[in-house]
């Protein structure tokens, strides 16, 4: 878990108000039994966790793909080639939709803003160096050409909800 108090408190208001504000046919599904904590949440997504990204068209059409996802301090972070659909569509219309499903033990909906870390012609996140090693250490120094190859985003979720009916099934996996 790489998330500070502060971090862990944020994740919870959020996880939440989200639930709070959502449907009752949504919350009819997921309620204090079928969900997780914000701590829970953090120590069950750890590694990559495959994600499904809804990006948007300049036609407004919705288009979806995979990405590596990495949850680390209570956000979404994820890559791509510079050159693929989603980061033209995430570098005009930065609202996406991310879910992370496994099977029937967990679902992880998430709605927010991307923020590009790395931008190519541009002043990366200044916590760009912390991120940008923990992703060499994860996929290895010279997996890509990481200053032209790849450009890293962060989902700043509005909205999140976890699907969790059983805690004790999450806990002998490890990532996905």
């Amino acid at each position: 878990m790489r998330e500070t108090p502060e971090e862990l408190d944020a994740l919870q208001t959020l996880l939440d108000t989200s639930l709070a504000r959502s449907t009752s046919h949504l919350r009819s599904i997921i309620n204090a039994e079928r969900t997780l904590t914000a701590e829970q949440l953090t120590g069950v997504l750890t590694g990559m966790c495959t994600l499904a990204l809804s990006t948007v068209t300049a036609k407004g059409e919705p288009r979806i793909s995979a990405v590596d996802g990495h949850f680390l301090h209570g956000k979404w972070h994820f890559g791509t080639a510079r050159d693929a659909a989603k980061a033209r569509h995430l570098a005009a219309r930065p609202s996406a939709s991310a879910a992370h499903l496994r099977g029937e033990d967990l679902g992880v909906f998430t709605h927010g803003t991307v923020e590009t870390l790395n931008p190519e012609h541009g002043e990366p996140s200044p916590d760009w160096p912390g991120l940008l090693a923990y992703f060499k250490d994860f996929y290895g120094d010279d997996a890509f050409d990481w200053d032209s190859d790849v450009v890293y985003f962060r989902l700043h979720p509005h909205w999140m909800s976890v699907y969790a009916p059983d805690l004790s099934a999450l806990t002998t996996e490890s990532g996905s």
